[in-house]
């Protein structure tokens, strides 16, 4: 599990490190940058992998920018050089081990791919398993990154090999409700779930017909039908086999659920006409459940056509669901809902609140909120985080 992510000069985050738990939970206003610095991650998921580019980076769900966008162009501070940095420079940290490369491209006639200016893998306080600079000789491929080339000489267990898996596995996910309806076609797929929610259908039938599922699954299955309080239970069919219009459906199988308060034989219904908020609930179980999810991956807007109270339940199953099995999935969420707030445990340390803001020079500022006395003052005095975030007591508020 990645500890520590260290940003330096890309768009609005200059200079940004972050201590991350399990599950992370970033807050703040429209533009304040909670999409860059999950695209940030994506980057240097891309770099771990051996190669930055647009391809690379919409595998990942990272929007791709040209270099006169992507790096830091801010005006400098007091006692602040007033030279621009020419790199990105990003590091991811674990206990056992940490990765980090500085990438540039030049703002005139910009390459295709990124280049390795420097690149460090390095187990503890070992000798690096891959260093580079530019002062490296023989000179290596500057588009090529070594580390993904090294990785195949390391064996299995070792826990620097998997920093960079856990990287190079890391994708942002953005929900669409119309993928996981069924109804519009998936644009990057993936296995176990897409993108944007494709392929939910098969995902959902993986994780309710395996034939020896483990206890977490099966909590994770009756835990998100908990959440559907109008299902008697849900699952996938062939979208011939349901009651749904041949013109309605883009995929060949579809969610089904069956409404605990219809008649037998009127009860089934699929994804098109169950509500989005049923889907989202399946969309983050399957992610939690699947043996085949990432490791390490990020949810833009975790609160996805959810009504206030179930946003806030979920999320506090969720922060259950992603610490289940093995191995245990860490998680980046998006929110502007404040009930997330209300449903996440901060008492546990390995779930963890963010405000994401500009300061007046337009730079991000990324602050952990801490469960602190006065914080504890003001729920003994009838104050929850939701009411203390839209009342501008945690920042990370428009100023509006």
């Amino acid at each position: 599990m990645i500890e520590k992510l260290t940003i330096e000069s890309f768009k609005s985050l200059e200079s940004v490190s972050i201590d991350l738990g399990l599950v992370n939970v970033f807050i703040g206003p429209n533009g304040s940058g909670k999409s860059n610095l999950l695209e940030a991650l994506g980057v240097l998921s891309a770099a771990a992998d051996g190669k930055v580019n647009d391809q690379t980076l919409l595998q990942r769900g990272v929007r791709p920018g040209v270099p006169v966008l992507y790096k830091s162009a801010f005006h400098p501070q007091p006692g602040q050089s007033k030279r621009l940095s020419p790199h990105i420079r990003l590091k991811a940290e674990t206990r056992h081990a940490r990765y980090e490369v500085s990438l540039n491209n030049p703002l005139k006639d910009p390459r295709p791919a990124w280049s390795f200016k420097h690149e460090l893998w390095q187990r503890g306080e070992e000798e690096p398993i891959v260093g580079r600079s530019p002062n490296t000789r023989p000179r290596p491929n500057a588009e090529q990154g070594l580390a993904a080339l090294k990785a195949v000489e390391l064996q299995p267990d070792d826990m620097a090999l998997k920093l960079l898996q856990d990287l190079q596995g890391y994708v942002i996910y953005t929900p669409s409700t119309a993928v996981l309806r069924g109804t519009a076609p998936e644009g990057q797929p993936r296995n176990p779930i897409g993108l944007s929610g494709g392929q939910l259908a098969e995902a959902v039938r993986h994780i309710t017909t395996k034939r020896s599922p483990g206890m977490h699954v099966k909590l994770i299955y009756e835990e998100a039908l908990g959440l559907i309080d109008w299902a008697r239970a849900y699952g996938s069919a062939l979208a011939t086999e349901m009651p749904l219009s041949p013109s309605a459906a883009a995929s060949p199988r579809v969610v089904r659920f069956m409404d605990r308060y219809m008649r037998p034989g009127r009860n089934v219904l699929s994804g098109y006409d169950a509500s989005e908020g049923a889907l989202y609930v399946l969309f983050l179980a399957v992610l939690a459940a699947h043996e085949s999810s990432p490791c390490l991956f990020a949810v833009e807007n975790a609160d996805h056509g959810l009504n206030p109270r179930l946003a806030r339940e979920l999320m506090s199953r969720v922060c259950d669901w992603f610490s289940l099995g093995t191995p245990v999935r860490q998680v980046l969420l998006t929110t502007h809902n404040p009930l997330v707030l209300d449903g996440l445990p901060l008492q546990r340390n390995d779930v963890r609140l963010f405000t994401v803001s500009r300061t007046s020079s337009g730079r991000t500022d990324v602050r952990r909120i801490v469960i602190s006395d006065e914080l504890r003052q003001k729920a003994k005095e009838g104050w929850t985080l939701s009411r203390l975030w839209v009342m501008g007591h945690l920042g990370g508020i428009a100023n509006v």
